[in-house]
């Protein structure tokens, strides 16, 4: 499959690039994109969910009422679970949400991800450019010169671009990463790719 690559005031640069079928053109494998995801999303939890049990409230441990022709439970504490201000019952507690995932299957899930956008033909090319100063607008006028705004839009730089990932900080629809960052989970949640030149490249290399 070939692609223009496109200036940024919109305007075709004449360039074409033939897409690596091992990146853009593999069989999708469905389960790999799931797990993929799944671990992403795992990973990104904190873990951090705590609740006091009865051992740890700060109450009497005064026995409330003798054990027994009260006519009622026998209660032993108001730490217990049953009472206001007691303790927890079967509370979360911090934990590692944090999972393992073979790298032979990560790469598949992210060429399968890849492969599905190029038969979507939601991948654009630009030509490598420069900012000299965050400006959210230049960056809108861009994405909107390659037809490319209006839905969430994953831009994907060679290398890192301070005033160009400013740019795009103030856009909740865009998200600017560098090809190191590429993940299943990004390309999924976009509806549009948008790669600067170079980068078909480092991808390609990364196959070998």
């Amino acid at each position: 499959m070939q692609l223009s690559v496109y200036k940024i005031d919109g305007s075709d640069s004449g360039k074409k690039i033939e897409l690596d079928a091992n990146v853009f053109g593999v069989t999708p494998n469905d389960h790999a994109i799931y797990l993929d995801v799944v671990q992403y999303l795992a990973n990104q939890r904190q873990g951090t969910a705590k609740t006091k049990d009865r051992s740890e409230v700060a109450y009497s441990t005064k026995k409330l009422g003798r054990q027994k022709g009260g006519g009622g439970a026998r209660h032993g504490s108001l730490k217990a679970g049953i009472f206001v201000g007691g303790g927890n019952i079967h509370g979360p507690k911090p934990r590692i949400y944090r999972t393992k995932l073979n790298k032979k299957v990560k790469a598949l899930a992210r060429y399968s991800a890849l492969s599905y956008k190029a038969q979507e033909n939601a991948i654009t090319f630009v030509e490598p450019f420069t900012m000299e100063a965050p400006k959210t607008k230049e960056l809108m006028k861009i994405l909107a010169n390659i037809k490319a705004d209006g839905r969430k839009v994953l831009f994907v730089l060679p290398q890192n671009s301070t005033n160009i990932f400013l740019s795009s900080r103030n856009l909740p629809e865009v998200k600017v990463i560098t090809v190191d960052e590429i993940n299943t989970y990004a390309i999924m949640n976009a509806n549009s790719l948008v790669f600067v030149d170079g980068v078909q490249d480092i991808l390609s290399e990364r196959v070998k």
